[in-house]
């Protein structure tokens, strides 16, 4: 994970961005202070709040996997 200073974030913006749509971790910092922490995930923070249809296990249609599966 690389962590870069403001200034320095700014400067390199561009390059950053194409870093992190790469799939690169970019954290910007005010000293060694993350400017916006990642926050913690809490085990169950959904239950109740969402539901799985009877169907999630089954197949998909071919239409559909024709999208996951380019040939």
């Amino acid at each position: 994970m690389a962590q870069f200073s403001v200034h320095d974030a700014k400067t390199n913006l561009s390059e950053l961005i194409a870093d992190a749509l790469e799939g690169a971790d970019v954290v910007i910092a005010r000293g060694s202070v993350p400017v916006a922490p990642r926050g913690k995930r809490r085990f169950g923070a959904l239950k109740g709040k969402i539901a799985v249809d009877a169907r999630f296990d089954e197949p998909l249609p071919e239409t559909e996997l024709g999208g996951w599966n380019p040939s």
